[in-house]
């Protein structure tokens, strides 16, 4: 029995790494990409100490690893797996508390917003050219990994570049994921402006879990 325990011990202490919503956070965005500890601070609205003692409980269990450059400290996660799992306990989370879906239909309270195509629809509207996708996160996390066809547009800038949006194609907007506002907001405004714009609640992560190809820029 010892062993036993000991071996549930172990499991265990994956589930207390990321018993903490901040932790939650911080891997969802280093499912972005890599990121220093000051802009995971700033993104996720803790102070660097915090996000610092938060980030070495991910480490400690190896969902998270660092490299130096100069003064900074980087984060990343430790392999593809761990994005893996953060939307596969979301997901169980999505399917499993009501409080969870009464949050996220609130994102959705235009449902006409949210793309009623599937995965495999858009990627082939994509390259036909007959649809726009748009990322419209920071570049950085664009360059780290992207679905295909999508053109980066960070959120900040697609009131300046709506001359390069077509109105005769729709746009899909993406961001970090379905508890990411970016795309919507990107969508509230180009609907504004006229065009026909929709959401695709998928990031790159839930993107990647489904088996479906993300590129990478060289």
């Amino acid at each position: 029995m010892q062993v036993k325990d000991m071996l549930y011990a172990q499991v265990a202490r994956i589930g207390k790494a990321v018993s903490s919503p901040k932790r939650l956070e911080l891997i969802e965005l280093l499912a972005q990409g890599e990121k220093s500890v000051e802009r995971l601070a700033a993104e996720a609205g803790i102070s660097v100490k915090l996000a610092s003692a938060h980030l070495k409980e991910l480490r400690q269990v190896h969902l998270a690893e660092t490299r130096r450059e100069g003064k900074h400290v980087y984060y990343r996660l430790t392999g593809e797996a761990v994005a893996d799992f953060w939307v596969a306990i979301r997901s169980l989370a999505e399917d499993r508390l009501l409080e969870l879906r009464a949050a996220l239909a609130k994102l959705s309270d235009h449902v006409h917003e949210l793309t009623p195509m599937s995965r495999d629809e858009i990627l082939d509207l994509a390259k036909r050219g007959d649809v726009v996708i748009l990322d419209v996160r920071p570049e950085t996390e664009f360059a780290a990994g992207h679905l295909p066809y999508a053109q980066s547009m960070p959120l900040a800038e697609v009131q300046k570049r709506l001359a390069d949006l077509p109105h005769d194609k729709p746009v899909v907007a993406y961001c970090r994921g379905p508890f990411c506002l970016m795309a919507k907001e990107a969508v509230e405004l180009l609907n504004k402006e006229g065009f026909r714009a929709i959401r695709l609640e998928d990031g790159v992560a839930e993107w990647r879990a489904h088996g479906l190809p993300v590129e990478i820029n060289p």
